[in-house]
């Protein structure tokens, strides 16, 4: 089993209640989430920086982040966005004392390649989006008055550079579904047929389905999902180990699963199917939406009808995610109208 240490925490196991507490070592505080979720980290972060904030300078990055961090609008964010913002936060303190004033657009354009450079193009570009939130929040609380981060262009991808998270093609579904462990099987479905999010599909309560019904929200935005369960995940559940664990999927002990434990196990999986060549390179558990979003539209569904599966706010990602499918049935009709006109000008000439 694998031992995951965080730096400043202590934990210990406590015998009478069968559970395992984590501490903050610095500030003698327990930290009341669950280890190792992103409630946790949030948690854990506030209590690293609590120290930092006291001695923020009026004006600075230090200062807004402070500011931004105790605002109602960071504190009603659902949970794992406020994990996904801290992260990068946390990074923006070693910049703490940089004055407001100085981080003009040229000066965050010079930022945003350092960064490129140190963590590449997906943290880079995510780091310019917390910035600009944390600006449009100083010009509300009058810290600034313009958002210099709207005239900095995000990096933008190779023409190399594969798809991410790309959708599974039908003969993958089924070679995974086919040598997935049992104790697997059910988050797998649950992200295969419902299209959620893999932290959702393992962190999905027991009381979130009922009479065939699942009934939850989604952790990343905070959208309900409501839908009946399909066929294939009834067939799953129906054969699932039992287990005592509040969630609905369990690992091999008949605990909650976490995501880290989930990822290693899958990647072990995908590895040996891609040495095998029963795969191809690129599958990722998040390419499971991508992969429900792409099926409805091929059915004709309609991106608000994806968009409400999903759990998405907007239809924008549902648009996203599908684009693959208008894709492929544009050019379906093309080529085919395509061979039909070639198949027309070779007849003619074998007229003549």
């Amino acid at each position: 089993m694998t031992i995951v240490r965080v730096k400043g925490v202590k934990r210990y196991f406590e015998p009478k209640s069968g559970k395992w507490y984590a501490y903050h070592r610095k500030t003698g505080k327990r930290i009341k989430a669950e280890f190792g979720t992103p409630e946790f980290f949030v948690e854990l972060a506030a209590l690293n920086d609590g120290s930092k904030d006291v001695g923020s300078k009026p004006g600075t990055l230090g200062a807004l982040i402070t500011s931004y961090r105790n605002s109602a609008g960071f504190k009603s964010l659902a949970g794992r966005t406020r994990a996904d913002y801290q992260k990068i936060m946390n990074y923006l303190q070693k910049y703490a004392e940089s004055p407001l004033a100085d981080l003009t657009h040229g000066a965050l354009s010079r930022f945003r390649d350092k960064v490129f450079e140190e963590k590449k193009r997906k943290f880079a570009n995510y780091t310019l989006t917390v910035l600009s939130i944390l600006f449009e929040h100083a010009i509300e609380m009058e810290m600034a008055s313009v958002n210099p981060v709207t005239k900095v262009k995000r990096v933008r991808k190779t023409k190399d550079t594969a798809e991410a998270n790309r959708p599974w093609t039908d003969e993958e579904r089924e070679t995974v579904e086919a040598v997935l462990p049992v104790h697997m099987r059910l988050p797998v479905a649950l992200m295969m047929y419902c299209g959620l999010d893999p932290q959702d599909a393992l962190k999905l309560p027991r009381t979130a389905v009922s009479d065939g019904m699942i009934d939850t929200r989604r952790g990343k935005t905070g959208v309900p999902v409501w839908m009946p369960m399909p066929d294939p995940v009834k067939d799953v559940l129906a054969g699932a180990p039992k287990h005592d664990a509040t969630t609905l999927c369990a690992n091999s002990y008949g605990k909650p699963w976490t995501y880290n434990g989930f990822s290693t196990n899958w990647h072990r999986l995908k590895v040996k199917l891609e040495e095998k060549g029963d795969i191809q390179p690129g599958l990722t558990l998040k390419g499971l939406r991508h992969t429900v979003a792409t099926i409805l539209r091929e059915m004709g569904k309609d991106p608000a009808t994806i968009a409400n599966m999903l759990g998405q706010k907007t239809e924008a990602m549902a648009k996203h995610y599908s684009r693959r499918a208008d894709m492929s049935k544009k050019m379906t009709e093309t080529v085919d109208d395509f061979s039909a006109e070639v198949n027309r000008r070779r007849t003619k000439v074998s007229r003549k």
